[in-house]
């Protein structure tokens, strides 16, 4: 028999309409900015009688429609809980049913943002093992009260454990059996326990070093490119040709402000962000909480984690911090494929303690295998190769100094062996630690069981070598993640091949049970 039905908060309209404006707000932008540019400019628009006015009034339009559609949105969209299952129902002409069961959920995340915290309200997105598939929660609720949130919670925690709701004497909803455990009236939050909260001094390091500012610097970049037919670049470099007049050292003054004000952005940013960051847990879940002006929180199911991320840039591998990422799968976060990260930013000796508490099943300190001294060609030769034409053409159109460009050859083999110095791999019981470099550090930790592909690659160079590369990928996100031991000698390529072969897993099993037969059952 159907549930009560619950609808979403007003607010939700209001939402629903900055949404849509949102995704408008460069359209509108390019059309008004074509009438700047214009040689009379936006007045122009009020002196040519209704067809000047044309824009404004088709603009005007769009914006009602949209407000419009954000209050049906609102008005049609209800949900309740029936038979196991999270159903929800939307749509004016044509109406939808969603039916989501409880089993089928892995985690409820929530963002409060500025219109949600005010009113007390958060927004739930519900993520389901195929959500990560096309990148988008299987359902979002815009806005509910923070006690609605917990009511759904509630309601899988006693589905996912095969209590189903029953009539009490008075009306009231009870769980059956009479011995079963009652609802939890406190959020899942509170009750889990608190592991790791960062502190500011870490948050600050966190920004400092984040590398954010390339982030601001394609954004502008982007939102600048979608106006490239309206930017007059002619009048443009006759002003940066006379600028440069002032000299270079003005020049270098003002471009090392633009890059200072975009690091300060990218730092703001991250502080925002990831303000107050902390992590919960209970037996079931992690759950992380971030966030100054939307504030998220982010539940992670343990028996969906795949493995473990750490990733240290030169420079916080200096000072000793590191980057966690839980790769599990279907977890992201908001609209992409966002990995989700355990610790932003963490000293190595606090880290240990919490992720021993977190995954007991995990060895945090491997004895590495290292690579052959026969591979470290490989880490140099190729990207030397790749510019030795570019080299040739410097030489060539700007000798003598354009042969310079050679002082980049032992640049590029110091960090070669730099990197063939980096990279390892480790077997241990049924988990397998794979580390590798680029630049920054990255370290894989994964347990056999969890592991989709073992791929094993030799080139013809890798032959002659008597070296190959073991690919080990997991199920993570969208498109998976792949962990690269690069170069490593033949004979430890096919030790990690062989240990990962289902058939000498068959096999071993078999000889266990031949050993110890187990006594056959009489019916």
């Amino acid at each position: 028999m159907s549930e009560t039905r619950y609808k979403l908060h007003p607010i939700s309209a209001l939402i629903n309409f900055l949404k849509g404006l949102k995704e408008l707000i460069l359209p509108f932008v390019i059309i008004f900015g074509a009438n700047l540019f214009r040689e009379d400019g936006i007045s122009g628009m009020f002196n040519q009688g209704w067809q000047g006015l044309l824009p404004l009034l088709i603009g005007g339009v769009v914006l009602l429609f949209m407000l419009i559609a954000g209050i049906i949105k609102w008005k049609r969209f209800v949900y309740w809980f029936e038979d196991g299952e999270l159903r929800i129902e939307y749509g004016l002409f044509v109406k939808k049913k969603r039916y989501i069961p409880f089993e089928r959920i892995q985690s409820l995340n929530y963002t409060e943002g500025i219109f949600h915290r005010p009113l007390g309200l958060v927004k739930v997105k519900v993520e389901t093992a195929g959500s990560g598939k096309a990148g988008q929660s299987e359902a979002e609720l815009t806005a509910i009260y923070r006690a609605e949130a917990d009511r759904i919670e509630q309601e899988m925690h006693m589905a996912k454990r095969g209590y189903a709701p029953q009539a009490g004497p008075g009306g009231e909803k009870l769980y059956g059996p009479a011995e079963a455990e009652p609802p939890r009236d406190e959020p899942v939050e509170e009750q889990a326990r608190v592991l790791y909260r960062m502190s500011m001094k870490e948050l600050l390091v966190l920004a400092t070093t984040s590398g954010g500012i390339g982030v601001v610097i394609s954004g502008v970049a982007l939102f600048l490119s979608q106006f490239a037919e309206l930017i007059p670049y002619d009048a443009i470099y006759e002003e940066v040709m006379l600028f440069m007049r002032f000299g270079y050292l003005v020049v270098a003054l003002t471009v090392f402000a633009g890059l200072l004000l975009a690091w300060v952005i990218s730092v703001a940013m991250t502080l925002i962000a990831n303000y107050q960051f902390t992590i919960h847990a209970d037996d079931e879940r992690i759950y992380i909480t971030r966030g100054l002006l939307e504030k998220k929180k982010v539940s992670v199911p343990f028996n969906r984690v795949q493995g473990i991320k750490m990733t240290q840039n030169p420079l916080r591998q200096l000072f000793g911090y590191v980057n966690v990422t839980v790769e599990s799968a279907g977890g992201t976060l908001a609209d992409k494929d966002e990995k989700i990260r355990l610790f932003p930013l963490v000293k190595q000796e606090k880290m240990k303690p919490v992720l021993d508490e977190l995954f007991p099943d995990f060895d945090w300190t491997p004895e590495l295998t290292r690579l052959p001294k026969r591979s470290r060609p490989f880490f140099y030769r190729l990207s030397i190769g790749w510019l030795v034409p570019a080299f040739a053409a410097l030489g060539y159109f700007f000798y003598p100094y354009g042969l310079w460009a050679i002082a980049v050859v032992p640049v590029i083999v110091a960090i070669g062996l730099w990197q063939h110095r980096s990279a390892g791999y480790s077997i241990s019981g049924r988990q397998l630690t794979a580390q590798f470099r680029g630049i920054s550090l990255h370290r894989f930790y994964m347990l056999k069981k969890r592991i989709q592909v073992v791929a094993v690659t030799r080139t013809i160079f890798q032959r002659r070598r008597d070296v190959a590369s073991v690919h080990a990928t997991i199920k993570s996100g969208m498109l998976g993640a792949t962990a690269l031991v690069p170069n490593l000698a033949r004979e430890d390529a096919e030790c990690i091949l062989a240990w990962y072969e289902p058939s000498r897993q068959r096999q071993a099993i078999d000889q266990e049970t031949t050993k110890n037969p187990q006594p056959n059952e009489i019916g």
